[in-house]
């Protein structure tokens, strides 16, 4: 059936739907995230409206900021503000904290398995505010070529479980990749979870990588400066080749 006989068939069928002709979207739900579609969305010119959400709230309304620290252990969520907690309850209280900040609404038009282009309205405001502060954790404690490699793991990870293969072989495998990188994310984020946005302004990790020595650009600095000249030459060798005989040609 379409949407609009399936409809009438549970209005004169006394069916219990939620979905009516003034409220025609097709929603999917868990605990993780809200998706909303068709209706007026398939027409991919017009706004959402308010009346969409319901896991978040209005982003531009004014409310005072809600600063949270959230702590992981190799890369799961243990304890919120010093409470711990379990996965399970991280993703409610984010819910509740990050949603009352309209952070986690997503607009996009995505590419299904099918070869269909179609229009989701997502809602995910403790998945926002996790996956925001556990990358802001490994930009601290992965080495950088992991780190890398990483970004395209989950990009392939995401398609392979959006394409309906989470018991797949190579899901299964990508699954060990990420257990072992996760290995040494450990330790608290603070973030300001305000005005839809939720921004990382603080890190402590022991197993950070973070070198201060290193990094700093006072006195004290202990990286070798003198190393830079022989790197440069040696890593921009090849286009220096190459644009000498560009100019030639």
């Amino acid at each position: 059936m379409t949407r609009d006989k399936a409809i009438a068939f549970a209005e004169a069928n006394n069916l219990p739907i939620v979905t009516t002709k003034k409220n025609p979207y097709s929603i999917d739900q868990n605990v993780f995230g809200r998706a909303v579609e068709t209706g007026f969305l398939e027409d991919i010119w017009n706004a959402p409206i308010e009346d969409v959400y319901q896991y978040t709230q209005n982003p531009a309304t004014p409310r005072e900021a809600d600063e949270v620290v959230i702590s992981f252990e190799a890369g799961v969520p243990v304890a919120i503000d010093g409470r711990k907690v379990g996965v399970l309850q991280a993703i409610e209280e984010l819910n509740r904290r990050a949603g009352a900040q309209g952070i986690g609404r997503l607009d996009m038009v995505e590419d299904r398995l099918v070869g269909i282009k179609s229009r989701e309205i997502y809602e995910a405001p403790g998945a926002i505010a996790l996956i925001t502060a556990h990358q802001a954790l490994e930009n601290v404690t992965l080495e950088r070529e992991l780190a890398r490699y990483k970004r395209q793991v989950e990009q392939r990870w995401a398609e392979l479980v959006y394409d309906g293969l989470w018991f797949s072989p190579l899901k299964r495998a990508l699954d060990g990749f990420v257990n072992e990188a996760n290995q040494h994310v450990s330790g608290d984020i603070r973030m300001v979870l305000h005005g839809g946005r939720a921004v990382v302004n603080g890190r402590a990790s022991q197993q950070s990588l973070y070198d201060f020595n290193l990094a700093t650009y006072d006195t004290g600095d202990t990286f070798d400066q003198s190393l830079s000249k022989g790197f440069i030459e040696i890593f921009g060798l090849s286009s220096k080749i190459a644009a000498k005989r560009d100019l030639q040609g």
